[in-house]
């Protein structure tokens, strides 16, 4: 959090703990619709392309995007069969986000 931060800001323990919490439920919230998925199709493990999926059913779709891509790539670096018709984008642009410090 403080990468993101002017050098002058400070973070309070409170803040930290209710990001941490917030990050929890969001990957608790994706897990969980991949996970819904899975039992649907009678499966019992969920993979990065369910949760890809999940992403995008939720309308994370920047985010989908951005983990496919991340996937791919990591497959490939794990030597990992590659399906190059997966109709993952070779580049997607990164916009990162701006956060504004209020005075006070």
């Amino acid at each position: 959090m403080k990468k993101i931060l002017p050098p002058n800001a400070k973070i309070s323990k409170e803040a930290k703990e209710i990001m941490q919490e917030c990050a929890s439920e969001f990957i608790s919230f994706v897990t969980g619709e991949a996970s819904d998925k899975c039992h649907k199709e009678k499966r019992k493990t969920v993979n990065g392309d369910d949760v890809c999926w999940a992403l995008g059913s939720l309308g994370f779709d920047y985010y989908a995007e951005l983990m496919k891509m991340f996937l791919y790539r990591n497959r490939e670096a794990e030597g990992d069969k590659v399906d190059n018709n997966q109709n993952i984008k070779a580049a997607v642009s990164y916009t990162p986000f701006s956060f504004n410090v209020m005075p006070g």
